[in-house]
């Protein structure tokens, strides 16, 4: 059964435009309603089987991490539709949905209680939450006094904690430190063993190829190929290569 399922996804913005003149705001208005916009993503579909894992590659502003927050549901998209069937827990920036005024316990409950859970099932999942982030000393201190570092630390553990059906990273992991990044990944591994699902935006090609079954090459806001995740990006550096060298 497909848990996530894309279809015909875009998603506009509207351009920066500085400040105006009331006349110039007036004119813009009257304009075609695209004049402004641009597209961060265009016309992308695809379909995520249950136990499936579908890494995002490409360059900078190619889309990805605006794909994701589509899924996540935290951004609407402009055009197409978007279903999800199961609880997903995201990683996409650092801190999102984290209060820095809130300690860290509450950040921790508040976050719990965001993906579904109960006090109960939050209690109970608490000290082992805390205990893989390695943050026991300072959790009942304000998130303001944390370094990003810690920040990751708490974000993942909550997200791998809770068992969602649908993982989401995006490069996040990147911030935190190297025997917290192994820690990470052995866990994302149990996760994979487990049979969840799994999404995941990386510019490190190994570790696209160890989690990933599938890959999707974007650029421009452009779906360029998806299919198995070595032949992707195996095409995808291929074509970085080629640029780099012009």
């Amino acid at each position: 059964m497909a848990l996530i399922v894309c279809d015909k996804i875009s998603k506009k913005f509207r351009r920066a435009g500085g400040q105006k003149l009331l006349r110039e705001h007036l004119i813009s208005w009257w304009s075609k309603p695209d004049s402004h916009d641009f597209y961060a993503l265009k016309n992308v579909s695809f379909e995520v089987e249950a136990g499936e894992s579908l890494a995002f590659v490409g360059g900078n502003g190619a889309g990805k991490s605006t794909l994701l927050s589509i899924v996540a549901g935290l951004a609407p998209p402009s055009e197409g539709s978007v279903t999800v069937n199961g609880r997903i827990a995201a990683l996409l920036e650092l801190g999102a949905g984290f209060h820095r005024d809130l300690t860290g316990a509450e950040n921790l409950i508040l976050n719990a209680s965001l993906l579904g859970f109960t006090q109960k099932e939050t209690d109970q999942l608490f000290e082992s939450i805390v205990d893989f982030a390695g943050l026991n000393d300072v959790i009942h201190e304000p998130l303001r006094t944390y370094s990003s570092g810690m920040i990751v630390r708490l974000a993942f553990s909550v997200a791998v904690n809770v068992n969602p059906d649908i993982l989401i990273v995006d490069e996040v992991l990147a911030v935190g430190d190297q025997a917290f990044q192994a820690k990470c990944f052995d866990r994302i591994r149990e996760h994979r063993r487990a049979g969840r699902t799994f999404l995941f935006v990386s510019h490190a090609a190994p570790m696209v190829r160890e989690f990933c079954d599938r890959a999707m090459w974007l650029d421009n806001g452009e779906m360029i190929m998806q299919g198995d995740a070595k032949e992707v990006l195996d095409a995808y550096q291929g074509r970085v290569a080629v640029s780099h060298g012009a």
